[in-house]
């Protein structure tokens, strides 16, 4: 009968070892997808990408609120969804900006392209 006794502090003891397992990988996605948003924010995604943006902030807020709650299960999942629309958010910026630069290009080109032509047919008359 002295068994049970250990049995059960023994069984607690791994339930709260499981908690604190928990906690620290939800801590690191959390301040992961932190990182990532900031990041998405610096490269203008706010501005080229304002939907991803939001739901990577509105997930991360959400993470925050779960990891305050002691939720890691949900605090973990919600950083790692608020990660992937950063990095989203990150990529269209970074796409948008391309796009934006390729086209100037391509008008740089064509005026270029103009210039030549007007040269040669003011030397060929």
């Amino acid at each position: 009968m002295q068994r049970w006794p250990l049995l059960a502090g023994a069984a607690l003891l791994a339930a709260c070892a499981g908690c604190a397992s928990q906690k620290t990988p939800a801590t690191a996605d959390v301040a992961a997808s932190r990182a990532a948003v900031d990041s998405a924010a610096i490269a203008g995604a706010g501005e080229l990408a304002p939907d991803e943006m939001q739901a990577a902030r509105d997930k991360l807020q959400r993470a925050n609120q779960a990891l305050a709650a002691k939720d890691y299960r949900t605090a973990e999942n919600l950083a790692v969804q608020a990660q992937a629309d950063a990095n989203l958010a990150q990529s269209k910026a970074s796409a948008g900006k391309a796009s934006t630069a390729a086209a100037q290009l391509q008008d740089s080109i064509r005026a270029l392209r103009d210039e030549i032509e007007r040269n040669r047919s003011t030397q060929q008359q």
